[in-house]
Parts: C-alpha cells; structure tokens; sequence
C-alpha cells in the first residue's frame, strides 16, 4: 500500500489504525483498518478479531443502529462481529456460507460497508447496505491481487464501485486455483434477503374518502414519530470529542443547511432531542462566482457588500436560521458560513477530483466541492452583539436532508408527472426514485464527506422510514390532487411537494419554512450554469462528461445549451448544486488478497 492510500485513510480515521497480515493456505491477506471512534465508550481497534474465533476478523465501515430491532447502545463493531462469527461458528456442516452472511445481515439496521473473513470456510466476503450509503470500492492490480478500499488512489488504474445489491464473497482456495490458471476469480454476488426501499404496496386510486393534510393528519403524526426514533438513534449518544480546545462548549452536531425544508425540520427535531446544553451548528456553503457576483458600482464601497450574501442558500439559510432562533430560543445555534472564494476553490480541485474517482465528470467535481468544503466545516460566525470571528465546526456528527424529496415528492418532475398521468403517474415517478436509492451516488458523496473526519447521517433513510413511506398512499406522502374545496384556511395554502413535512412544520412552529416556495429550476439551473461554466472553461482535467453522447456527430447544439440541459436534469433528479440542500462511524479499510504462486 503506497503512502497516499494510507493517508487517505489515516484522515477518516484518525483515532486508531492497525495493519493486519496473515496467511490462508496459499493466500495473503493484507489488512489497513483505521478508525473514527463515534460509538460506545472506548475505541475498537480494526481490523476486529477474537480468540473465540481465530483468524476470522471484520473491518466495518458503518453504523449498525439496531440488531434484530433493539437498539444497540455500545459499540456496534463489536456487536456485529460477535453476531456473524457465532452463526458461522455454530451452523452445520452442510450450510451455505453465503445464506450465512445473507442471515447475519439481515438483522442489522443502519449504513454499512463491510469486509469479513470466516477462516472456516476461507471466503472473504464483502458488501455494502442495500441504500448504498457507504463507500466501497475494488480492483485488480497488475499482479492479480484483489483489493477491497473504502477510498482509492487516482494515479491506480481499474478502480470500480461495489454495487448496492447484494453480497459479494471470494473462495480463498477458488481465488488461488485462478490464479495458478492465469485466469481472473470474479466474486460471486447473493441478493440481500431484504431492502427496506422495497414498494409491497401503495394505493394509486385516490381515496374520496381522504381528507387533505393538515397538522392533525394520521400521517403528519406518524411521520413525527418515525423521524424522532430516527433522530434518537443517531444523535443521542454522540461521545464528546475529547481532542476539542475550543475556548466555547463545542457542538457534537452539526447539520448541512441550505435552510430548506428537510434540514431545517431536523434541526428542529434535533433540538428536542439533543442536550439542552449542547450547542448546534448550522454548516452553510456559498461559493464566489466572478462571473455573477461583481460589487454594483452604485454600491458603497466601504459598505458591507459581500458577494456570498447573495447565493440562494445563505438567503434561505439565514431566514430558516432566525425562525430556529425564534422557536427554539434556549439553545445555542451557531450559523457557520462557509464562503469559498473562487481561489480557494481552485487551490482545492485537485483534491477534490483525487476524492471522487473513479467518478470523473465536471458534474461530479460540481457537487463534490460543495461537500467538501462544507463538511470541512471552516467558516465565520456572528455571534449576537459580537464580532465575526473565525470557526471550525468541532462536529463529528453531520446530518443530511437527503431522501426526502425522493419519498415525499419533492422534485419539480413529480409536479410535472401528476399533471401529466394523475396519481398514477406521480406514484410511478416516486417509485422509480426509491427503487434507485441504492444505486445513487452516495458512494461518491461518502469520499468526500469523510475526508474531514467526519460521519454524516442520514436521519429520512432510516429503514423503518422508508418502509413505511414507500408503502404509504401518495395522498398521505403530499398534497397533489387534494380537494381544494375542502382545505385548511392555514395548510391548505402549502405547496403540494412534500405536504405531510410541511404540515409537520407548521405544527413545529416554523410556518415561513413550511410556507417556503420550491426554487423554480430556471433560475437554479442558470446559477449553477454559471458557477460550474466558470471552472470549466479555465483548466479541466477531466473527461468528457458522461451524459455526452461519444459521437458528436449526434450533438447540433452548442457545448453550453446542453450543459445547461444537463444541469436541469440533474437538479430535478435532487443531486448536488453550488446553493442548494446537502447530501452524506467511519472505520475505513483496505483488504488485498494475493497468492503465492
């Protein structure tokens, strides 16, 4: 392993790391486990081993919030190990290894990636959660040596993603027999038993008998419940940071705020849940655009005139901050603006597309940028009556907004499907937006956001969450086809797009952020045209981007028309722009397996 893979990992985990290597038959196995200790109350070195079960060991990259739905309060690495390892231990003779591990995971509730050795049957197997919320990648060097990584080297060729659909096992003696015919040793894949993004039934029909949504609505409650258990889980026993020297109480929480609906309700919820003491930090991301933001020449030019002031998000961000304030005025909220001069940006892009391969578009970049230098969490603060000083959110713990679009009807082509197909379409539509969770690129995002040390969660992917919402009539779910005859004086005036979260705002008290206007995606299109369109014309060292035709005989329109085509695709499939909502314990490992011939 070179030097830049091992600092790569080091970053993610900088509380422990340990090397492992070890000898099964002909095959050496090769082990960098590093950690960021989040769960129970002392760091788990990794890779995870026992005298109980000798030579098998587990590296973890993940969250396992509940075991066979209890929760599971101590550490989750150790927890997990002991669960598999027993049913290996203890099953017959005659049983898959495979239906083993397809068992054993089955009962685990959270975000994972994940490398296990049963030296029983001397098969590596490997996987990542059904929603795909981890990283994980692999590839096959020059020598024949496979290699499992949650973070890759650019300069190395033949890095490929693990999907989202299964679990993935290598037959040590199978690998070595392959490789003694000169011949490539593929793994096999077995279906997970289960994904909680599974549609087993959702009315299409609209009930006559369904009232419109209002604060009071079965739904509203229930989806109140199910954010709080899964708020609960993720944000009650965040240990503190024991590195900290802020001179203030540091946050062990922090949110990626736009200021729109999704992370301001769970920075709302976060506040019922989270000690009264704590602080919360609001991390929000404006990028300098030379193009766009120039001082007005009628401005004053001792005045402070900001171009940052001025992106989309710190508008909605700061409004949705002041509504916090005013309903929760007994915690601490520290609004942390992140502002990234275009300098900065440029000084930083080589890192950033190093983080994302093998993904390699100006796209890609466009989005990891904004990710990066949120999660980094360095930005300024206002406290009241003081001066702006200087922070670094001391967070290790992020949540993310992501998945509710998908679930409730959030993106403007699920306005555009009802109009055209009723409920029958928007039912389609939201459908095929779940089914495509697993195959998002949260993997990307993973890189990323971990970079800086950090886990972000996701509190609307929560399993029980999205089973239910899948499940759920439409008309529960938001307020496309409503009866507008008989709706409330007061809800009945909110967007149709995500209504029982709106609703569930209202009820909260936050009435500006329920009542808030989705972005019209002109407008948004033409600012992230503008902003990525900057970057792009200076230096790309990147590849033509994917959704270009390679034959550009088939292209009659200017480079710039069907960049922007591109952008508002995208923007309406929710992924990342400069200004808009944000994206995703982290024990990152390196496995490779070589024989000796």
């Amino acid at each position: 392993m070179c030097a830049r893979h091992r600092d790569l990992l080091q970053r993610r985990g900088p509380d422990s790391f340990k090397e492992l290597k070890q000898q099964s038959g002909n095959v050496y196995l090769t082990c960098f486990s590093t950690v960021l200790a989040l769960r129970g109350d002392h760091t788990v070195i990794q890779p995870v081993q026992h005298s109980d079960y000798p030579d098998s060991f587990l590296c973890w990259n993940g969250e396992a919030w509940k075991y066979d739905s209890t929760p599971i309060l101590g550490n989750d690495s150790e927890i997990v190990f002991a669960s598999v390892s027993r049913l290996f231990a203890n099953c017959a003779v005659s049983s898959s290894p495979s239906s083993i591990m397809q068992d054993a995971l089955s009962h685990i509730t959270g975000p994972y990636a994940f490398a296990y050795f049963d030296s029983k049957s001397d098969t590596l197997f490997f996987g990542r959660d059904p929603l795909g919320r981890r990283s994980l990648m692999y590839r096959v060097d020059e020598n024949g040596s496979f290699i499992l990584s949650t973070i890759s080297v650019s300069t190395e060729k033949g890095w490929e993603e693990v999907e989202a659909d299964g679990i993935y096992s290598l037959n040590l003696r199978s690998f070595h027999e392959s490789m003694q015919q000169k011949e490539s040793s593929k793994p096999t894949c077995i279906p997970y038993l289960h994904s909680p993004n599974t549609v087993v039934s959702s009315a299409s029909t609209h009930d006559t008998s369904a009232s419109p949504l209002i604060t009071s609505s079965p739904s509203v409650l229930k989806i109140e419940d199910l954010l709080r258990r899964s708020l609960d889980l993720r944000i009650s026993n965040i240990p503190s940071h024991s590195q900290a020297v802020s001179s203030q109480i540091p946050a062990s929480l922090a949110v990626l705020f736009s200021g729109g609906l999704d992370c301001t309700l769970l920075a709302r919820l976060s506040h019922d849940t989270l000690d009264p003491s704590q602080p919360i930090d609001l991390l929000n991301v404006a990028f300098e655009n030379p193009r766009v933001h120039r001082r007005p020449a009628n401005a004053d030019s001792d005045g402070p005139w900001s171009p940052f002031e001025l992106c989309p998000d710190r508008i909605t961000g700061r409004a949705s901050f002041a509504e916090l304030q005013t309903t929760c005025p007994s915690r601490t909220w520290r609004f942390v603006a992140i502002n990234v001069p275009y300098q900065e940006f440029l000084a930083h892009r080589a890192e950033v597309i190093s983080l994302i391969h093998p993904h390699n578009t100006e796209m890609d970049l466009s989005i990891a940028s904004a990710l990066y230098f949120a999660s980094r969490g360095q930005g300024v603060v206002l406290p009241e009556n003081q001066e702006a000083t200087s922070c670094t959110s001391e967070a290790r713990v992020l949540l993310s907004g992501l998945g509710a679009d998908e679930l409730f009807g959030g993106y403007t082509r699920h306005d555009t499907a009802f109009r055209r197909h009723g409920l029958t379409g928007l039912l389609e539509e939201l459908n095929l937006d779940v089914e495509r969770l697993g195959k998002r690129n949260l993997g990307r995002d993973d890189r990323v956001l971990s970079n800086w040390a950090r886990e972000t969660r996701f509190p609307f992917l929560d399993e029980d969450l999205v089973s239910w919402a899948v499940n759920a009539p439409v008309w529960e779910r938001c307020g496309f086809g409503e009866d507008q005859t008989t709706l409330d004086s007061e809800t009945g005036t909110l967007e149709p797009a995500k209504k029982v979260l709106r609703c569930l705002a209202w009820k909260l008290g936050m009435k500006n952020v329920a009542a808030e206007k989705k972005r019209a995606v002109g407008s948004v299109v033409d600012y992230f045209y503008q902003f990525t369109d900057n970057f792009y014309r200076f230096n790309s060292a990147l590849v033509q981007p994917k959704w270009k035709s390679a034959n550009r005989k088939e292209h009659t329109l200017s480079h710039k028309i069907m960049y922007k085509q591109s952008m508002q695709q995208v923007t309406e499939e929710g992924l990342w722009y400069p200004h808009t909502s944000y994206l995703q314990p982290h024990l990152p490992f390196l496995v490779s397996l070589s024989s000796g011939l």
